[in-house]
């Protein structure tokens, strides 16, 4: 499996909260994480994960995922809403909290990066995760949808009529918010910064060609104004 930037930026994470916690398995909580995608291969590798999800389906899948990687004993599972994350866990338990795909869709970012923020133990960190709207500007206009482009380059929210998410960030917008919850930003950087505008047929005709793009992906991660135009925005913020 390829190193992307936001896992070896999570991996590095964990590392530092071992050190911290003296061998200890270092916690995590996954706020709004689903059915486990990240929580059951973090309780593989020893973390000890909270999930707060307000979906039971998902929360089912949860459950089945962690039986059959005999993670269960790992995982707590918690349903509610990220807006009430106050009063679903205990403040300063998390070393490491995971908001992925979160603050897109809630009501509030900032209440709820807020109560992420208390959630936070001393020297724990946030990983936040986001659509970009610069980004999102760019592929719909690649793709010819010029007015949709137009509607997102316009929109602060960077949202588009009828869709799910109620906004998409910016890296100034990201940086904001995070430090206006008393959070200091240590790494801002870019997920499919390349690799979502390479065509799989280019990749196919040029042998190593997929691990080429995989190296230079992580070279530009960090380097604006590339980083300024990823599909996603990753940062690491600490309390």
């Amino acid at each position: 499996m390829r190193l992307d930037a936001v896992r070896r930026a999570l991996d590095a994470e964990l590392a530092a909260a071992r050190d911290r916690r003296a061998g200890m398995p270092p916690r995590v909580l996954d706020v709004g994480g689903g059915s486990g995608t990240l929580a059951v291969p973090l309780a593989a590798a020893g973390c000890l994960v909270t999930v707060v999800e307000p979906s039971p389906n998902a929360l089912a899948t949860l459950h089945r995922r962690a039986e059959e990687a005999g993670v269960s004993g790992r995982i707590t599972a918690v349903q509610g809403d990220s807006d009430l994350l106050g009063t679903l866990v205990a403040p300063g338990g998390a070393d490491l909290a995971l908001a992925h795909g979160l603050l897109e869709v809630v009501e509030d970012p900032k209440n709820t990066v807020a109560a992420i923020a208390e959630a936070l133990a001393p020297g724990g960190a946030v990983s936040v995760l986001v659509a970009n709207r610069f980004a999102a500007v760019l592929h719909r206009a690649l793709a010819g949808r010029l007015a949709d482009a137009r509607v997102l380059l316009d929109d602060p929210a960077g949202q588009l009529p009828g869709e799910s998410l109620l906004r998409r960030f910016d890296t100034e917008g990201l940086r904001r918010l995070l430090v206006d919850a008393g959070l200091a930003v240590e790494l801002m950087q870019g997920s499919g910064v390349l690799s979502d505008m390479v065509p799989g047929p280019v990749l196919e005709q040029s042998p190593g060609a997929a691990d080429a793009l995989a190296e230079l992906e992580l070279r530009v991660a960090t380097l604006a104004p590339l980083r300024d135009v990823a599909t996603r925005l990753h940062a690491i913020a600490r309390r």
